[in-house]
């Protein structure tokens, strides 16, 4: 039997994404915009990405000066910008459904290492309860046997009778004791069952959290690599749509457009792409006079501005009205504006993340993580495997998810198991 006070809690699975920042956005975009649309279930996984056999601008040249194969090469790149769009589509929806079970299998596992904390004090408590019975208890049985000078009571009262007074009193005294120490017997054993009985229930508890972590952390295998996936799509279209679409449209208007052309057009809008991810970046560092720019002697950070608005326990959910736990402390900041890394890590999860809406996970060692949720459409500015700093810039305040209104949802982990973000931040010089 395993003692409600040792009794393992199962580590929880919330575990770890990197591409270009761009790209991490528009899966995130994409993903959130379907969520609307997509069950709730874990939807099928979409077909391979596409394997096409693209077009070269030589073929483009080349189906220009014949009419059939201009028709011929219209249809084909047709079909395939659809076919981008579709595998994109599938991918996202995948990628959607994948977080929102990763995020039901995590809610299941809290709520229940929520129980069994509570039934393990309800055993500890019971046990102490029932160890102060058998104290008594014993104390009793060692009074009775100084009364009766370690005879047979019966036998004592009768070789020393006195009158006869004192005899009916004795026999009245010794028999009250004697029910009062049935009572506590009684109560003693009571209590034992009851303890036992707690204990027993918390190592049910337990076995059934091992199943549950178990189930987040194939959750969150999935839900990675259904983002991963959507990435990989992302890219896919990135790479072969706008050369496609100028292709199509030297194709229609007979222009003759040259891949030298295309090539300095990209040039330009990939350094337009570049300076203003710089911008961005530059003033989402933590000495730009946001609440992230102190970090504290233990390398931590506020996560955003905003006052508390909700804190960590049980509560009704505004949205779904459901008594749930609340696992972290929302900060009312305005909407857009930066999220930072409370403290150094490697992000874990970047994506869709159910009533979390877009979410992020930072691995920031020792057992410790950090989550970060409600992120707008395209608000997420890291990726799964990305190492990031204290305070640098990792996304932004929005509503997705089961939010009534703009916020950061903030989490802190010891271990998998939430802890009051208050009380977590304020240990390592930090007041949210």
């Amino acid at each position: 039997m395993i003692h409600p006070q040792t009794a393992p809690r199962p580590r929880r699975a919330l575990g770890v994404v990197a591409t270009a920042r761009s790209r991490a956005a528009r899966v995130v975009t994409g993903v959130a915009a379907l969520a609307l649309v997509v069950s709730v279930g874990v939807l099928a996984a979409p077909a391979p990405a596409l394997a096409a056999d693209y077009p070269s601008w030589d073929d483009v040249m080349a189906a220009q000066t014949d009419a059939n194969a201009k028709t011929n090469e219209i249809t084909n790149v047709k079909q395939l910008l659809a076919g981008l769009a579709t595998d994109l589509d599938a991918k996202n929806a995948d990628a959607v459904a994948k977080g929102t079970a990763f995020e039901k299998a995590q809610t299941e596992y809290d709520q229940a290492e929520f129980k069994l904390g509570q039934l393990q004090q309800q055993a500890d408590a019971a046990s102490a309860v029932a160890a102060a019975s058998e104290e008594r208890a014993g104390q009793l049985a060692a009074q009775l046997g100084r009364s009766s000078g370690g005879n047979d009571i019966s036998s004592s009262l009768i070789s020393d009778p006195g009158d006869a007074g004192q005899l009916l009193y004795k026999i009245g005294a010794m028999s009250k004791l004697t029910e009062q120490a049935d009572g506590i017997y009684s109560q003693a054993t009571q209590d034992r069952n009851t303890a036992q009985s707690l204990s027993d229930q918390a190592d049910v508890a337990a076995k059934a959290l091992k199943v549950l972590a178990d189930k987040a952390e194939a959750a969150l295998a999935a839900a990675n690599e259904a983002a991963q996936a959507a990435a990989d799509a992302v890219a896919e279209q990135e790479a072969n749509q706008s050369t496609l679409e100028a292709q199509l449209a030297t194709l229609e208007t007979n222009v003759r457009h040259t891949a030298d052309e295309f090539e300095k057009g990209e040039a330009e809008r990939r350094a337009a792409e570049a300076a203003a991810a710089a911008e961005a970046a530059r003033y989402g560092s933590p000495t730009n006079g946001t609440p992230a720019g102190v970090v504290s002697s233990a390398g931590w950070t506020r996560p955003a501005g905003g006052n508390i608005s909700s804190g960590f326990g049980m509560r009704v959910n505004p949205v779904t009205h459901a008594y749930i736990l609340h696992a972290g402390t929302d900060l009312a900041a305005g909407c857009g504006t930066p999220i930072f890394a409370a403290a150094s890590g490697t992000v874990s999860y970047a994506g869709w993340y159910g009533g979390y809406g877009n979410f992020v996970l930072l691995d920031n060692g020792g057992g410790v993580t950090t989550g970060y949720g409600h992120q707008p459409n395209g608000g997420i500015a890291v990726s799964v495997g990305q190492h990031v700093e204290v305070g640098q810039l990792i996304g932004h305040v929005g509503s997705t998810g089961n939010s009534t209104g703009c916020h950061l949802h903030f989490e802190t982990r010891i271990g998998g198991t939430p802890a009051n973000p208050v009380a977590f931040m304020a240990q390592r010089g930090i007041t949210l």
